[in-house]
């Protein structure tokens, strides 16, 4: 059992940034070992944004790692506390979302979210289902657990006074009720990420002070670094890899990423055990292994997960065919253009180019292909016929000219 408790504790331990009460966690996978006892691990989610990316997904594979050892997963979705706007790390106010916009984002995560979440060992719930009954009297209860001056310990908070930028009063309830909810759910773990510290602390103060015999132990995550390895995945930075991607791109994407990155990854986002990463760093290092098999490997694994398994491997083969052998994807967009069109505009027609100057320019730099030649002639018009367009490694479309009646 101590083998077994040690695995665990391990895989949970597996690329956090840190760990309040360790001990405490220790103690709830004995009692799940010894006794069966499962226990509840909360992470909050507010529904500003739809689609997530492979950063999001951090925390979920985390919690994916806490169901294989006894856990049962809270994910609250924060339908109350989006109308405020969490405030962490912003230099203004928030703007508040509607009702509509929170429960259209709030289903979007449902179904994205089961891909890495094991649906039995879950339960979403929304805040608002307690918040909204809280009432004036129980808010101003809660607000009595903190001083203006312990909330103006908030970096964020210190930064926009110190600079006179208005900080709504409402801001300071967003973390008192965040805190309320692992009261409410009687939380033994919050996780979240490394900017969320203040926060996820507020539940282990507020469970004391209500009396829950219980204090919820603590475990961050680092924030993934994106596609150029250096800043935090972001869909504003073009650095992401959405979990929606396509899964050409998203094959394409994953092996974009540096050798030393692909560790990252793998130990944030793989469901491979810590041994087995393991054993593929010493092939690698040792020469046994090619980092770009390993590289596939993880490629493949995330291609399934979000789109079904042995599309990976279909997603490997069509790279291949397209990048190691140089050969045309299998399936093309075909568009119909009439006789004589400008070759600029068909480019643009296609998707290929965002703008005719943006086509004449990259023709002239020999980054456009017809039939896999490239060409130079900026003015030339497609007759009768049918073409495959190219633009770099990527961009394909197929063109049918249709004659002159």
């Amino acid at each position: 059992m101590e083998k077994q408790i040690n695995t665990a504790l391990a895989e949970i331990k597996r690329g956090s940034f840190e760990i309040i009460d360790e001990e405490a966690i220790i103690k709830l996978l004995k009692d799940f070992y010894e006794h069966g006892t499962h226990y509840y691990i909360k992470a909050g989610f507010d529904p500003t944004a739809p689609d997530l990316h492979l950063g999001h997904t951090v925390l979920l594979q985390k919690l994916a790692t806490f169901q294989k050892f006894g856990g049962i997963v809270q994910f609250l979705i924060g339908d109350f506390t989006a109308s405020i706007g969490d405030p962490t790390g912003k230099s203004e106010t928030r703007k508040i979302l509607t009702k509509k916009q929170v429960l259209q984002n709030a289903q979007s995560y449902k179904e994205q979210v089961f891909k890495i979440l094991d649906e039995n060992k879950t339960e979403v719930v929304f805040n608002s289902q307690w918040l909204n009954e809280l009432g004036a009297g129980g808010l101003i209860a809660l607000a009595s657990n903190l001083t203006v001056a312990r909330m103006l310990e908030r970096d964020d908070f210190a930064k926009r006074y110190a600079a006179n930028t208005p900080i709504a009063v409402s801001e300071f309830t967003y973390p008192l009720l965040q805190g309320y909810d692992s009261v409410h759910l009687k939380s033994d773990i919050e996780i979240g990420g490394t900017d969320q510290k203040f926060n996820l602390l507020m539940g282990r103060t507020l469970q004391k002070a209500y009396n829950c015999n219980k204090q919820q132990a603590v475990l961050m995550m680092p924030i993934l670094e994106g596609l150029d390895g250096v800043q935090k995945m972001s869909k504003s930075l073009g650095n992401y890899i959405g979990v929606t991607d396509n899964a050409n791109d998203m094959f394409g994407k994953v092996l974009s990423i540096s050798d030393d990155l692909m560790w990252r990854y793998y130990e944030l986002l793989s469901t491979r055990t810590l041994q087995e990463i393991e054993n593929l760093k010493q092939g690698v290092q040792n020469g046994t292994i090619h980092p770009k098999h390993v590289k596939d490997d993880l490629a493949i694994e995330l291609v399934d997960r979000y789109h079904g398994k042995g599309a990976g491997q279909t997603a490997c083969e069509e790279f291949k065919k397209i990048f190691a052998h140089k050969e045309i994807p299998s399936n093309i967009e075909a568009y119909e253009v009439e006789n004589n069109s400008w070759i600029c505009q068909v480019l643009v027609d296609t998707g290929i180019e965002s703008s005719t100057s943006q086509a004449r320019r990259d023709i002239l730099a020999g980054a456009v292909k017809i039939n896999q030649e490239k060409i130079t002639d900026e003015k030339m018009n497609l007759t009768q016929g049918e073409y495959i367009l190219q633009k770099g490694k990527k961009s394909f479309a197929k063109v049918i000219v249709k004659g002159n009646n």
